[in-house]
C-alpha cells in the first residue's frame, strides 16, 4: 500500500529539480501524476521513466487555457486530480530602484497569476467530483521574510500565502484543502552557484529536493486530513533565528 494509493496529481513545473522529485516519489507512493511544464522534452523523458502511471503535458501556468487543457489531460489520461502542486516558478531580482519593469510583470504572471490560474482550474473539477483534494501552493521563506533585491520574488511569495489561505477558506466545505510549502535554499539548478552556507541556516547547509518532496507528499495524503490553510515552514531553522557573526576563536 502506497501513501497516495487512489490519488491523481497534476504538478506544474514537474519535468526537473524539485518537481520531478515530487513526481517520482508521487508515483513510487501509488498515485497516478501529470507532470505539466514548458520543458517538453525534459517533461517527456521523466514521464516515459516513470512508466505507465505518469503522462506528460505542456503547461505554460500563465495561459488559462493551457491550464485548462492540462486538467482535461489528466481527466481523460486518469481521473479528476485530486492533487494539484503548483510548483512551477522562476527567480529574479535588482534594486527597488532599477528592478525592470519587464522582470516585476514576468514573475508576477508566473509565480502568483500561475498559481492563481492553477487553483482555479482545478477547483470546480474537484468540487463536482466529490472527492475532495489538495492544493499545494510553492511559496518560499522569501514569503515569510523580506530581502535585499528579491521585490519581485517576495512580493509574489507573500502573495501566494495569503492566496493559499483564501481558497482554502472557500473551499473547506468541499474537502479541499490548500496548504503552502516555505522552503529555504535547495539544491537545484535554480540555486547553482549559491554557497551552501549563503542564508547562514541552522542546520549548516541547504535541501535536498527530496526533503521538499517528504513534506509534500504528507501534504498530498490523508494523513494531513485535518491541515488546511497553513504554512509549512521547510527552512532548517533559518527563520527562528537573527543571522549574526560569531567571533572567531
Amino acid at each position: 500500500m502506497g501513501r497516495l494509493d487512489g490519488k491523481v496529481a497534476l504538478i506544474s513545473g514537474g519535468s526537473r529539480g524539485i518537481g520531478a522529485s515530487h513526481a517520482t516519489r508521487f508515483v513510487a507512493e501509488g498515485a497516478r501524476v501529470v507532470i505539466g511544464d514548458v520543458l517538453v522534452d525534459e517533461g517527456r523523458a521523466l514521464a516515459d521513466e516513470l512508466g505507465d502511471n505518469a503522462v506528460f503535458v505542456e503547461l505554460d501556468v500563465t495561459d488559462p487555457d493551457s491550464w485548462r487543457r492540462a486538467v482535461e489531460t489528466t481527466t481523460e489520461a486518469f481521473a479528476t486530480p485530486t492533487v494539484l502542486v503548483n510548483n512551477a516558478g522562476i527567480q529574479n531580482g535588482g534594486l527597488i530602484g532599477s528592478y525592470d519593469l519587464d522582470d516585476w510583470n514576468r514573475i508576477v504572471a508566473i509565480n502568483l497569476t500561475g498559481t492563481f490560474l492553477g487553483c482555479r482550474a482545478v477547483a470546480d473539477p474537484m468540487i463536482a467530483a466529490g472527492n475532495g483534494g489538495s492544493i499545494i501552493n510553492t511559496s518560499s521563506i522569501s514569503g515569510i521574510l523580506g530581502s535585499v533585491g528579491t521585490h519581485g520574488y517576495s512580493a509574489t511569495k507573500f502573495a501566494v500565502r495569503g492566496l493559499t489561505k483564501s481558497v482554502a477558506v472557500e473551499l473547506a466545505p468541499h474537502n479541499i484543502r490548500c496548504n503552502s510549502i516555505h522552503p529555504a535554499q535547495v539544491r537545484t539548478d535554480m540555486a547553482a552557484g549559491i554557497p551552501e552556507d549563503f542564508l547562514q541556516t541552522p542546520l549548516g547547509r541547504a535541501a535536498d529536493p527530496a526533503e521538499i518532496t517528504n513534506v509534500v507528499l504528507f501534504l498530498a495524503s490523508d494523513e494531513s486530513s485535518y491541515c488546511t490553510a497553513s504554512e509549512f515552514l521547510i527552512d532548517g531553522g533559518l527563520t527562528s533565528t537573527v543571522p549574526y557573526n560569531l567571533p572567531k576563536t
